[in-house]
């Protein structure tokens, strides 16, 4: 048994039958601590707010309470095709796919019906299959809110509520809209909550006090804020050793799936061209790739048909990626807990991984910051001769001109005109 693990098995619940048999599907008979502590409170109908580390299970831990609450507490017989009976709300597009995704395979034996909404693509997809009706509702906030003000659903039959990564609301400038639709759902003591994140600070505390019912908080503590069995190193380059070094320690080390960080779109293009044209099949994903594209590489990426993955931030939070062996952080992030969320794609549930770092000239002051955040001290590694290579030339990029768009937005779209109802959720969607 994996030591990441409790010897609590979710057999020993009081759980319907169906979800044990998705779960051992899924290939879950033992859990994780917070599902171990926050599924049986959550199984007699109390709220709960849980903070855990991310790769932890939280997503499970939810899922299960929340199906097997509506399992055991069907539908009020007045209760509407238009009302979903349990809203799960995520910051990000591809946590609220993951969600989804291990929803279906979890819930795959029961009746519930799933919708998912989030912005960038599908939208008459989704408005079609919420129209249709659903029993869980997951999404992003922008593209939940729009489809709730043009009343393709309602949130009076709410039994669950569920936040996951509530941090990450905050930090993206969400907490308005999260508002906004839990004051639509029936009144704390009508409903379930449950309220997930990496960190149970004053302001989530605050939010969980305001909208939940007396939960209980549970915390899962680490002893550091990055997992155990992450190694992690740094190095030191001048700006023009950069590649040379990338290149050479992907020789050396041969990652069988790693993930490379950059600052900005720019350098990730430049990166990502040296990597191909050196032999290496990478996927790169920033935050203007459409959302399809997007889906589609990190599926390929997921599959193997790519090894390497150039990301911008947008990949660092809400992605489960099994088996990434290694992350290097080609450009230092700006703040500590950016750094534990990047180098948290490797070592997840329970797995071991290498987390690489280059502290070069332009940003080598943020590792001060960073090693005050997570409490402990990065081990420096020499940058020798013989782990510089000499890189062969880069692809060519082909740059495609921008398009030039009038400032109002897409002349004669009513969706883009729907949309703007919604100031803050538009925002960031």
């Amino acid at each position: 048994m994996n030591h990441h693990l409790t010897e609590t098995r979710f057999k020993d619940f009081d759980i319907d039958p169906d979800l044990i048999r998705g779960l051992d599907d899924a290939g879950f008979e033992f859990c994780t601590p917070i599902q171990a502590q926050s599924i049986p409170i959550a199984l007699t109908g109390k709220d709960v707010a849980g903070e855990a580390q991310t790769g932890t299970g939280k997503t499970a831990a939810f899922m299960v309470a929340c199906m097997n609450h509506l399992i055991t507490n069907p539908a009020h017989e007045t209760h509407q095709k238009n009302q979903p009976r349990s809203l799960i709300l995520a910051p990000t597009r591809e946590l609220a796919i993951q969600i989804h995704k291990d929803a279906m395979v979890i819930g795959k034996y029961t009746d519930l019906k799933l919708g998912l909404a989030y912005g960038g693509t599908d939208y008459d997809k989704q408005r079609h299959i919420l129209e249709e009706g659903v029993d869980i509702l997951i999404g992003t906030p922008g593209r939940i809110i729009d489809f709730f003000k043009q009343k393709v659903f309602n949130l009076k039959a709410c039994q669950v509520l569920v936040l996951d990564e509530a941090d990450r609301m905050f930090d993206l400038g969400f907490i308005d809209d999260i508002r906004y639709l839990i004051r639509r759902c029936p009144e704390p003591q009508k409903r379930l909550s449950l309220l997930f994140s990496a960190t149970l600070s004053h302001r989530i505390s605050e939010l969980a006090y305001e909208h939940m019912n007396d939960p209980a908080e549970i915390r899962i503590q680490a002893d550091t804020k990055t997992a155990d069995k992450i190694e992690q190193s740094i190095y030191y380059p001048a700006n023009e050793e950069k590649i040379p070094l990338l290149l050479g320690l992907m020789e050396r080390l041969k990652p069988s799936r790693s993930i490379v960080f950059i600052n900005t779109k720019r350098v990730a293009e430049k990166v990502y061209a040296w990597l191909e044209g050196n032999g290496y099949k990478s996927a790169l994903l920033s935050g203007d790739v459409p959302q399809k594209k997007r889906q589609t590489l990190l599926k390929k990426f997921q599959d193997g048909e790519y090894n390497t993955l150039v990301a911008t931030d947008v990949a660092a939070r809400g992605l489960h990626i099994p088996e990434v062996s290694h992350v290097f952080n080609f450009d230092l992030p700006q703040s500590g807990e950016d750094y534990v969320h990047r180098i948290g794609r490797t070592a997840r549930a329970g797995a071991s991984g290498f987390a690489i770092s280059f502290a070069c000239e332009n940003f080598a002051h943020y590792i001060m910051d960073i090693e005050e955040y997570i409490d402990q001290k990065i081990s420096r590694e020499p940058v020798t001769s013989e782990l510089l290579t000499r890189p062969k030339p880069p692809i060519k990029m082909e740059r495609k001109p921008r398009p030039n768009r009038p400032r109002s937005g897409r002349p004669g779209s009513n969706r883009n005109h729907g949309r703007n109802s919604n100031r803050s959720g538009n925002r960031r969607r």
